[in-house]
């Protein structure tokens, strides 16, 4: 793709005219290689994620410690190191696995016996850089971030599984990982792992089943947030107007009241619970509702009007991601990915309307889980991506329909938009 010490080695691989770069950051390597734009090559490649190919062996003995493998190319003389591109990487399988790294990163523990970089080797795209690690360290540090928002656009873009994926998009977009891609290596083999492990308690492929499944089920929420939304529902329905918050309450506490006489007289026992107390805790959760969905109304999450339906989202959501986790982990396999992404989606569209919905019952569950009405990172991170997902025609919210996801023909495709 270019000549020279200032850029790069021919690439020995022919692209071929209908070759679709997968994302944006390959497109952007593909365009300046092209041009022999180097400044601009190195502001791409600065900015994103690289990959080293590793074996699975040597990582699980030493997680973290990134060894890249040298290698030789008969297209260069000397050494080289392979890096991929997050678009370029293959789905995840039984061999190799891949650490994530940057350029800088590359450039500070840059092996002395090796003489090119080999960008995306073996693709229609790759790019083999002279080693220059000191020119590589000026463009890191110069980098402008990339843009949250990412797709794979050769991956899932209409359709079940491609609604199933934008179920994760919330935290996909947060994380500022493609939102479509099965394999989820954004973050590379080992900290998937440590990821599961330290937010999830999970450590292999049983405690993935059963995290996965939990989710999937909506076990993982509290009964309690669920209970009252419910009721708030089925008043709404018999009345066609949402109840005040006294009529909300009242009713509240007459089904817990309900439920705890027919439970003495089933067992002939009284309850090994405080109902007081319960019936506090439910009311003090119904404030905290109320208020999170006034202040979902003042940011633009909720209409004037609008109410959370569900939290299911919260759970739902996570489950989509989670069944990508476990596919980066090799706790599981792709087929296993997809019937849980499918199975995420499709209990999404038994629940809400549309992705609006879908977002506010998400972005309560997260706040009721980890805010405390401090309406910090928690919260704010859900906004600017609630904000971007509903509003950026290339976002999977603006092309993938909620309802009707085996037919979104006539919804425009993000590829179509990537200039804009």
């Amino acid at each position: 793709m270019g000549t020279g010490a200032a850029g790069g080695h021919p690439a020995g691989q022919p692209v071929p005219d209908v070759w679709q770069p997968p994302t944006e950051v390959e497109r952007a390597l593909h365009r300046a290689g092209e041009r022999e734009d180097w400044p601009a090559y190195y502001r791409t490649l600065a900015a994103t994620d690289l990959f080293f190919p590793m074996r699975r062996d040597i990582v699980d003995a030493l997680p973290g410690v990134l060894r890249p493998a040298i290698f030789r190319d008969p297209q260069v003389r000397g050494l080289c190191v392979a890096v991929f591109t997050r678009g370029m990487l293959p789905p995840p399988d039984s061999g190799d696995v891949f650490e994530r790294g940057d350029l800088l990163r590359i450039a500070k523990s840059w092996p002395r016996s090796a003489s090119w970089l080999a960008v995306n080797p073996g693709t229609p795209v790759e790019t083999f850089l002279p080693a220059e690690p000191r020119r590589w360290k000026r463009h890191a540090r110069r980098a402008a971030p990339e843009p949250p928002l990412k797709t794979w656009f050769t991956g899932p873009l209409t359709g079940p599984l491609a609604h199933g994926l934008a179920c994760g998009a919330l935290l996909m977009v947060s994380n500022g990982a493609i939102w479509n891609h099965l394999g989820w290596q954004s973050g590379g083999y080992s900290e998937e792992r440590a990821l599961l492990r330290r937010w999830w308690g999970v450590t292999g492929r049983d405690g993935w089943l059963q995290a996965q499944e939990q989710l999937l089920r909506g076990d993982m929420l509290p009964a309690a947030w669920e209970f009252v939304l419910e009721v708030r529902q089925v008043l709404l329905q018999e009345d066609g107007v949402p109840p005040k918050p006294v009529q909300w309450r009242e009713a509240v506490e007459a089904v817990l009241v309900a439920r705890t006489a027919e439970l003495v007289d089933r067992t002939g026992r009284p309850p090994d619970f405080d109902l007081d107390s319960d019936i506090a805790l439910i009311q003090k959760l119904i404030g905290r509702i109320l208020r999170y969905e006034a202040r979902f109304r003042a940011d633009g999450v909720l209409a004037e009007d609008g109410l959370v339906r569900s939290v299911l989202a919260w759970d739902l959501g996570r489950a989509s991601c989670m069944a990508r986790w476990g596919l980066g982990a090799r706790y599981c396999g792709q087929a296993e990915t997809e019937t849980a992404v499918l199975r995420a989606g499709e209990t999404a569209r038994g629940v809400y309307g549309s992705w609006e919905e879908f977002s506010a019952g998400y972005i309560l569950g997260r706040c009721l889980h980890f805010d405390s009405e401090e309406y910090g990172d928690w919260y704010t991170e859900m906004l600017a991506a609630h904000r971007l997902l509903t509003a950026d025609p290339r976002s999977p919210w603006r092309t993938v329909s909620f309802l009707a996801p085996a037919g979104e023909g006539d919804l425009p495709d993000p590829r179509d938009l990537t200039d804009l």
